[in-house]
């Protein structure tokens, strides 16, 4: 079984919506039972390099604070990057944002973060300003079935 991490900051209830809609479709019981376990894991607590170490693929979200990733997202990079080096290579991922006006600044950070430890974009990042729909939140489902399909593609 391939194990696909999912490490969010979702301090309001329009990232908490998203999550769990990501959450939702990376674990849909009917497309991905027994193949892909799906491991969330709040920002703040990814800390341990092992907890990277140990998954296939993984999904970062994050709301844009003052046009930058949130420090809590930051803060599991700045405590795994360097063990994490040439260990997670080319392994899959995406990520979703969401902000208020500009999300530009966030997904230049995560980028270069991802970039740096050449990982493998699988999914167009998933990017949403402002209030969301239910048409948003089923797009961010999908998205979600989107990266966990291509851990067993």
């Amino acid at each position: 079984m391939k194990q696909l991490l999912v490490i969010t900051h979702a301090p309001t209830p329009a990232t908490v919506a998203l999550r769990d809609a990501v959450l939702a479709g990376a674990s849909d019981p009917e497309f991905f039972a027994g193949e892909v376990d799906v491991h969330a894991v709040a920002a703040l607590e990814a800390t341990d390099p092992q907890l990277y170490l140990d998954a296939d693929g993984y999904l970062f979200g994050t709301p844009v604070n003052f046009g930058y990733i949130s420090g809590a997202l930051k803060h599991s990079f700045d405590s795994t990057y360097d063990d994490l080096l040439e260990e997670v290579a080319r392994r899959p991922f995406s990520y979703w944002v969401h902000g208020r006006s500009d999300t530009t600044g966030a997904r230049r950070a995560l980028d270069a973060i991802t970039t740096g430890l050449d990982l493998r974009l699988v999914a167009e990042p998933y990017e949403r300003l402002g209030e969301l729909s239910d048409v948003d939140l089923a797009e961010a489902r999908e998205f979600g079935a989107t990266v966990a399909a291509n851990l067993i593609a």
